[in-house]
């Protein structure tokens, strides 16, 4: 399986023409380890690749090489990096695309991101993701790390994301979910007839599968690494097929409500990765991102997003007669 490293390798083979930058440690990068303060200073390549570029002394800092990732930068430090393209880089560009937002000011924005659309790019996916559509609808994007992303959605779960549009919105809304304040509901619908009590709180560490490096799952800590992780989790309808949950998030890990659900004993609907399978005509994971909701963090004004069912849930849903009221 190609990874970001591999493909900064792929990079170095190629003989591909280096450029030499200039930088600048900067107010925000005050502190950081060099590595990180890279990720925010040449967004477009990956950590690990930056990384490798520190060991092989591609990054000069005060006119000498500095050789360590973990160490520590202040604000004023000055020198140069050697960049190589890679695969990574080059899919940092403009691509034009229709993106249904349901809310924008000068700070943020906020998507309804559609099922199979990519959110930043990853081998396999070096073009035609969300990042590439938001460097092509707003300047300030390219500025931004990560094109202002500061959460993400899987390829094919649907739903509601907010986007940052300035740096100072980019920090406070990382800040915001670090410290759990921002609230975020998903709609799933799951193979089996729920049992037991309507309300249900999953806490399950989660780790990468020991068994498959493709998946997450839900892991013993004194094994294996791993983090906690707690989905609160509440029945909507019941029916002989399988059942329709509201999932909150408390915990922002990846796959969460798919690992989560599957550990339980009720896989979603499509998601073939942890145990589902496709029904009531649908093919990918039966999960959208119905409810956004945070404090503003500029402004201070509570705000509140909610994104309809997309047409293919609500044909799934009829299809198994599941009731559902927004």
């Amino acid at each position: 399986m190609t990874d970001a490293g591999d493909a900064a390798e792929e990079g170095f083979e190629a003989g591909l023409a280096s450029e030499t930058r200039t930088l600048l440690i900067g107010e925000a990068q005050h502190g950081m380890r060099l590595d990180r303060a890279l990720v925010d200073l040449v967004p477009e390549f990956s950590r690990s690749y930056l990384q490798q570029l520190i060991e092989s002394g591609a990054v000069q800092l005060h006119g000498k090489p500095a050789v360590k990732a973990s160490a520590k930068v202040r604000i004023g430090d000055a020198g140069t990096i050697e960049l190589r393209p890679t695969l990574q880089s080059q899919a940092f560009k403009p691509e034009p695309m229709v993106l249904e937002v349901v809310f924008e000011d000068e700070h943020l924005r906020v998507i309804n991101k559609p099922a199979g659309l990519v959110v930043h790019p990853a081998p396999g996916n070096w073009s035609g993701t969300l990042l590439n559509g938001l460097l092509a609808r707003d300047i300030q994007a390219t500025v931004l790390p990560r094109a202002g992303i500061v959460h993400r959605l899987d390829k094919d779960t649907s739903g509601l994301m907010v986007v940052a549009r300035t740096r100072a919105a980019m920090d406070a809304l990382v800040a915001l979910i670090a410290a759990r304040d921002v609230s975020r509901q998903y709609l799933a619908l799951a193979h089996k007839p729920w049992t037991g009590p309507k309300q249900r709180s999953v806490e399950l560490p989660i780790g990468r599968d020991p068994r498959n490096r493709l998946r997450m799952a839900a892991v013993d800590l004194a094994q294996h690494a791993g983090k906690a992780a707690r989905t609160d989790i509440t029945l909507l309808d019941n029916v002989d097929q399988g059942c329709l949950v509201l999932c909150a998030l408390h915990t922002g890990r990846t796959h969460q409500i798919r690992v989560h659900m599957a550990a339980i004993g009720h896989a979603l609907v499509g998601d073939v990765l942890y145990g589902g399978a496709p029904a009531a005509g649908l093919t990918r994971q039966a999960l959208h991102a119905t409810r956004l909701a945070f404090v503003h963090p500029v402004t201070g004004e509570p705000l509140v997003f909610h994104a309809p069912l997309p047409a293919d849930l609500q044909a799934a849903l009829a299809a198994w007669g599941v009731s559902y009221n927004a």
